[in-house]
């Protein structure tokens, strides 16, 4: 066994989960904060939406939950597990092989369960503040609140050697830029609000982006909308009907005080809904690193592999922070190297060599001509997770895993319609949560 440090974990969700086993399997001491009554993150449902729908108002109530009713996962359940505790042969009430947000939950709290996940965490506790102890990097206060009796506050406090940042990046809104739309007299609404299709009914609604959350959101509003037209930036897009209420357009060259909103490609729509598909904001409010780790345009920086920040590595790390990926695998991976790092039986590069390699990512994005909002969209998911596991001293991904999950993406390129033939059981997808 190696060293043994005191450590935080910010979230109980996916992340915070796989983080907290692989932290006890390295003999570290585990504290989970949550905010909270339920474990589980984004894949506990909330029916509530919140009363500002884009997430402008900084003094709303927060829902961190973006999943919707009908959501399914868009990995089948071999995917979407962990090392020696299965999904396949796991089955809590719907046979099909790509489960509902309800068997993912289920799945986690047998997870933690089995692990003893549960009774580390301290629930209903949000992290407000994360802060080095004065110019320690191996010293973090972390300083939450708590609700008592009667609807008090009580603020309290803690130190540890290491934080784990596990919080998740799809709770907060990110909004299309809509020329007009400060006089366009619609309703706006965002997909992280989207929970089922019934408040559309006989609605015209605008349905912007060109995801996942676009394609299954889109198809779940148009059995109860008058039309539904789609608004994609894809150089693909143009305007065509889909179904029999259902457009697909470019995207909006301008919107107009009557309610029109007008299409690049020239066509246009009198409107009643917009709905942003647009995917959300990196933000973590709590925490104060004397701008050592910004938030630019959702790159988050800069960060060793996505994980570590140099110069305060190991003592500061986050968990779950690229997209586009086999998300339980990568977390899981991740956490090992987190685990390890910390108990010396790995070791880091120098804070130098982590920089430059950083700096050499964001030059290959620039070369590329890759915007800097696409920083965690990792277009080669094998190299990462080969890299991970070579830092990690652990075994690679096994390549049956790597090869489902390539052929999963190729189905997704193909067109709309051979999306729909391929899936005859209508499962809808989870763009990753």
């Amino acid at each position: 066994m190696g060293e043994s440090y005191k450590v935080a974990v910010i979230g109980a969700g996916v992340a915070g989960l796989i983080a907290s086993r692989e932290l006890q399997n390295e003999g570290h001491q585990v504290v989970i904060f949550e905010k909270s009554d339920k474990l589980g993150g984004l894949w506990v449902y909330d029916p509530r939406v919140e009363s500002d729908e884009l997430g402008y108002d900084p003094s709303r109530e927060i829902i961190h939950s973006s999943v919707y009713k009908s959501l399914r996962t868009n990995l089948p359940r071999v995917l979407m597990e962990f090392s020696g505790f299965g999904f396949e042969d796991r089955q809590y009430g719907d046979p099909r092989p790509y489960p509902g947000h309800q068997e993912v939950l289920a799945f986690l709290n047998d997870f933690a369960t089995q692990y003893g996940i549960t009774e580390l965490i301290r629930f209903e506790s949000e992290v407000i503040r994360v802060e080095r102890v004065g110019d320690r990097v191996d010293r973090w206060v972390v300083e939450w609140r708590v609700k008592e009796q009667g609807g008090r506050v009580k603020l309290e406090q803690e130190v540890f050697e290491a934080v784990v940042v596990c919080n998740g990046h799809c709770t907060v809104p990110r909004v299309a830029r809509v020329p007009g739309i400060e006089k366009w007299p619609g309703k706006q609404t965002h997909s992280h609000n989207y929970r089922v299709p019934e408040p559309f009914h006989n609605q015209v609604v605008v349905v912007i982006g060109n995801g996942p959350s676009a394609y299954d959101i889109s198809r779940d509003i148009c059995k109860v909308a008058t039309e539904v037209h789609v608004s994609s930036r894809s150089p693909d897009a143009t305007y065509s009907k889909l179904d029999h209420n259902l457009w697909q357009h470019s995207s909006i060259r301008d919107t107009k005080e009557d309610g029109t909103v007008e299409f690049e490609d020239g066509s246009s729509v009198q409107a009643t809904v917009i709905m942003h598909c647009t995917g959300y904001k990196y933000e973590y409010p709590f925490l104060k690193t004397n701008g050592i780790v910004s938030v630019d345009d959702d790159r988050v920086g800069p960060l060793y592999k996505h994980v570590f920040p140099p110069e305060l590595a190991p003592w500061l790390s986050f968990l779950g922070i690229p997209q586009k990926i086999l998300i339980f695998d990568t977390m899981e991976m991740q956490s090992k190297w987190i685990a390890r790092v910390l108990s010396a039986k790995v070791r880091l590069p120098p804070t130098e060599t982590m920089l430059a390699d950083v700096h050499e990512y964001y030059q290959q994005m620039s070369l590329l001509k890759r915007p800097k909002y696409h920083t965690h969209f990792l277009p080669d998911n094998d190299e990462y997770l080969d890299r991970i596991a070579e830092e990690a001293g652990i075994s690679p991904l096994e390549d049956w895993r790597k090869n489902m999950f390539r052929d999963i993406l190729k189905r997704k390129q193909n067109s709309q319609n051979e999306d729909e033939r391929e899936r005859k059981d209508g499962y809808v997808l989870a763009n990753n949560l």
